[in-house]
């Protein structure tokens, strides 16, 4: 498919918008292509039952690893913000303590703003979740959400939904598709960018230049990212 393909459907977004007046309106957004292609979607199943066959190859390996490191579950959920903001529940192999979430406020946040968290040294990691995050294997489980069609192979990086209540107007463009196991984001830098302005930027190019072959062309650049283990995160 070529760029050309990526003009928008009639099909409409509602995105939160606060007017001079203080008062909360929704705005109309155009569905993007991506969100309603068949090739797409039938890339992201077999990529997911490939995906999935992986993990369980790894899972107990992984688990084993987890339970001796650090007792508890072996899989981490969180609730995120998907499409149009809509929330659903992520799956990884758990890579920090248990109890992580309750540790966060101890945490410094290296990133800018209050849009993303991000702390390369972060001490509620285990040995056993940095190894996993160098490898990207902590990722795998999410290929169950790719299954369900709450994710895409290739996306954005999907946020949590306190992140979106300090979301500007503008950042709910990046929402604009399905998020992804990987993206621009992922494909070009990783955990060295830092500044949410710029993830926003990339989404935004990402939802410019879609097409099949620009999937396919992340997907590769992101498993060269991953077995060089550049920018882990």
């Amino acid at each position: 498919m070529s760029n050309s393909s990526t003009s928008h459907s009639i099909y409409p977004i509602h995105i939160p918008v606060l007017d001079d007046a203080y008062t909360v309106h929704f705005a109309t957004l155009p569905v993007h292509p991506s969100v309603t292609s068949k090739a797409k979607r039938i890339i992201d199943i077999l990529g997911a039952l490939v995906g999935l066959g992986i993990t369980v190859l790894v899972a107990i390996p992984v688990a084993i690893a987890t339970w001796l490191d650090n007792p508890g579950p072996i899989f981490y959920s969180q609730i995120r913000c998907g499409l149009n903001g809509r929330s659903f529940r992520i799956w990884k192999f758990r890579s920090m303590v248990v109890g992580a979430d309750r540790l966060k406020h101890l945490v410094n946040n290296e990133a800018k703003g209050h849009h993303i968290f991000k702390n390369e040294n972060d001490p509620r990691i285990t040995l056993v979740g940095k190894f996993l995050r160098r490898t990207s294997l902590d990722e795998l489980p999410q290929f169950w959400n790719v299954l369900l069609g709450e994710m895409s192979l290739v996306g954005t990086r999907p946020p949590t939904p306190d992140e979106v209540m300090h979301y500007s107007t503008h950042h709910w463009e990046r929402l604009n598709v399905k998020p992804g196991i990987t993206g621009e984001w992922q494909a070009n830098g990783r955990s060295s960018v830092k500044n949410f302005e710029d993830i926003v930027r990339m989404d935004l190019k990402y939802q410019r230049n879609w097409s099949i072959t620009y999937d396919i062309n992340l997907l590769l650049k992101t498993l060269k990212v991953v077995l060089n283990k550049n920018g882990a995160c």
